[in-house]
C-alpha cells in the first residue's frame, strides 16, 4: 500500500467548516472510468472549498486519477491491493472497462472488491486528521461497515438520476412487475402519477418473484449498505428533476444532496471543450473533422454507446446502414465492427475507434444531436451542452433514464424498438435521425435541451447556484460531526 501526497496552493476557501476545525473527506471511486470521473469531479469542487483529501484506489487505476486530478491539487492518493486469483476475473483485471464481458463478469468483479475491506479498514485507522465524512460508489456496499466500524458518516455515490432512483424504489415497494405478461405493458407507477414504464425497463433479476444469482446478491447488499448510510450524493442539479429531489428527501430517512451536473466542476480550470482555440496541428483528428463540418455549415450528430455496451455485428450493421440511409453527417466512436462504414460514408461521417474528449465533442458548435446509451454520465454532459438526444438505453438503468430524457423533461426521442433486448431496424433508426436533426419535434427538444442548460449552468453557480449551496449544506451537515479520536 503506497501513499502520495502533493501540496499547492489552492482557491480561496467558499466554506469554512463548522468552527474552523480541519474537514477531511475521503473518496473512494468503483473501478470503473463511468464511476470514478464524477467522484473526481466531486474533487475539484471540495478542493476549491480548501476540504482536506484522501482519495483511495488500486495501483492500475492510480495513473488515471492521478492524470484527472487538477495539477497541483491537495490531496493524498492511497493505493489498495486489488484481490488476486479471482477464477471469474482475468489476472491484472482492476477495471470494469477492461472485463471481457461486462455481462458475464461484472457481478464477480464487484462481489470480489470486498477482500480490499481489510487493507482498506487498516488505512483508515490511520488516517490524520480522523475522517469527517466517507464518499463512496454504492457498489462499494462493504464501506458501509468499515465507515460503521471507525465511526464516519458515509455518503453513497451511485452516479444515477432522482428519478431513476425514485422510480426502482417505488416499482420495487408497490411490486409492480408482477401483474403484466407483457415485458412491453405500459405500467403506471402509483406513486408517480405522470411515470409509466414496463417490465423490460428492468434487470431480469427484478423481474423474478424469486430472485437469484450473484448478481441479485450483489444488488441486495448495496441496497442494505446504503439503507444504513448517512445519505447519497447525486449528480444532477434541483432544477431538473424537482418532484423527484423532494421526493426522496421528503422519505425523512436519509439526505440526498444533488450537487450536480459535476461535469461542470473543471469547466474553468482544464482545456475540455476549448479545442477550437488549439493550434491546427495539435488538434485530434475529430476536432478538425468537426471545425471542417462547422465551416460548411453542416450540423453534425454524435453517436456513442459508452464503454460497457456489448452490441451484436448484426446491429451494429443496421446502426451503420442507418446512419448512411438518413444521409446527416455523423461522428461514430465505436469500440469494434462498423462494417467498413468509414469507406462507405467518407465525407460524410467519420469513425473513431479510440478514446475521445466526449464533452469537447458535445460542446462543438457543429455538434446538434447526440445518439446515447443514456447513461447518466452522457445525459448530463449532453444536457450541460444543449444538445438534445436520441436516446437509445442499453442495460442497467438507462431505460428509466431514456424515459426521463424523452417523456419527463423531453430533451430527447426515444429510439423505436430499443431497449435492453431491442433490436433497431435500419429504417427506424434513418426516421429518428432524420426527425432529430430537421424535425418539428427535433427543434422542440432543442429548445429544451438548451433551456436546461442554462439552468444547469446556474445551478453551479458560485454562490447562488442550488447545486452549490446543496454542496455547502453537506459540508456543513457533515464537518460539524467530525470527532476529535475513533
Amino acid at each position: 500500500m503506497g501513499t502520495e501526497v502533493v501540496a499547492a496552493p489552492v482557491a480561496a476557501a467558499e466554506v469554512i467548516p463548522p468552527g474552523g476545525t480541519v474537514c477531511h473527506a475521503v473518496l473512494f471511486p468503483f473501478m470503473s472510468k463511468g464511476h470514478t470521473i464524477p467522484i473526481l469531479h466531486l474533487a475539484r469542487l471540495l478542493l476549491r472549498r480548501q476540504i482536506t483529501l484522501t482519495i483511495f484506489t488500486t495501483p492500475a487505476n492510480r495513473p488515471f486519477i492521478t492524470a484527472s486530478l487538477p495539477t497541483g491539487a491537495a490531496a493524498s492518493i492511497v493505493e489498495l491491493p486489488f484481490p488476486q486469483d479471482i477464477p471469474e476475473i482475468p489476472a491484472g483485471v482492476e477495471s470494469t472497462d477492461k472485463l471481457p464481458s461486462v455481462d458475464s463478469h461484472f457481478p464477480h468483479f464487484a462481489l470480489a472488491t470486498e477482500r480490499i475491506r481489510p487493507d482498506f479498514e487498516l488505512a483508515l485507522e490511520n488516517l490524520r486528521p480522523r475522517p469527517s465524512f466517507m464518499v463512496s460508489d454504492g457498489f462499494l456496499w462493504w464501506t458501509q461497515d468499515s465507515a460503521e466500524k471507525f465511526g464516519i458518516p458515509r455518503l453513497v455515490f451511485y452516479g444515477m438520476s432522482n428519478h431513476s432512483g425514485c422510480v426502482s424504489r417505488a416499482v420495487a415497494v408497490d411490486r409492480l412487475l408482477f401483474g403484466p405478461e407483457s415485458d412491453d405493458e405500459l405500467i403506471p407507477v402509483t406513486q408517480f402519477s405522470r411515470v409509466k414504464v414496463c417490465k423490460s425497463d428492468f434487470d431480469d433479476w427484478a423481474r423474478s418473484p424469486d430472485p437469484k444469482g450473484p448478481h441479485f446478491d450483489f444488488v441486495m447488499k448495496s441496497v442494505v449498505a446504503s439503507s444504513r448510510s448517512y445519505g447519497s450524493v447525486m449528480n444532477s442539479f434541483y432544477e431538473f428533476e424537482p418532484v423527484f429531489v423532494d421526493h426522496l428527501n421528503g422519505l425523512g430517512t436519509q439526505k440526498y444532496y444533488s450537487v450536480g451536473p459535476l461535469c461542470l466542476a473543471d469547466v474553468d480550470d482544464d482545456n475540455c471543450g476549448k479545442e477550437a482555440v488549439l493550434a491546427a496541428e495539435s488538434k485530434p483528428a475529430w476536432i478538425r473533422w468537426l471545425d471542417e463540418k462547422l465551416v460548411e455549415g453542416r450540423s453534425v450528430l454524435y453517436v456513442a454507446f459508452g464503454s460497457q455496451a456489448e452490441i451484436s455485428e448484426e446491429q451494429l450493421e443496421e446502426i451503420a446502414c442507418g446512419l448512411e440511409e438518413s444521409e446527416v453527417d455523423f461522428l461514430w466512436v465505436i469500440r469494434k465492427g462498423g462494417g467498413g462504414l468509414e469507406e462507405r460514408v467518407k465525407g460524410r461521417g467519420m469513425v473513431v475507434g479510440e478514446w475521445v474528449d466526449q464533452r469537447g465533442i458535445l460542446g462543438h458548435a457543429s455538434v446538434q444531436g447526440f445518439l446515447s446509451h443514456c447513461g447518466w454520465n452522457s445525459v448530463m454532459e449532453s444536457v450541460c451542452a444543449g444538445v438534445p438526444m436520441l436516446a437509445w438505453p442499453m442495460m442497467a438503468e438507462q431505460p428509466l433514464n431514456a424515459r426521463m430524457v424523452a417523456e419527463e423533461v423531453k430533451v430527447g426521442i426515444r429510439v423505436e424498438g430499443s431497449g435492453r433486448t431491442g433490436f433497431v431496424q435500419r429504417g427506424a433508426l434513418e426516421k429518428v435521425v432524420r426527425e432529430l436533426m430537421n424535425g418539428v419535434e427535433g427543434m422542440e427538444v432543442r429548445r429544451n435541451a438548451k433551456a436546461y442548460a442554462e439552468k444547469a449552468r446556474k445551478a453551479m453557480e458560485e454562490g447562488s447556484g442550488s447545486s452549490w449551496k446543496t454542496l455547502n449544506l453537506l459540508i456543513h451537515d457533515l464537518c460539524s460531526k467530525t470527532k476529535t479520536e475513533y
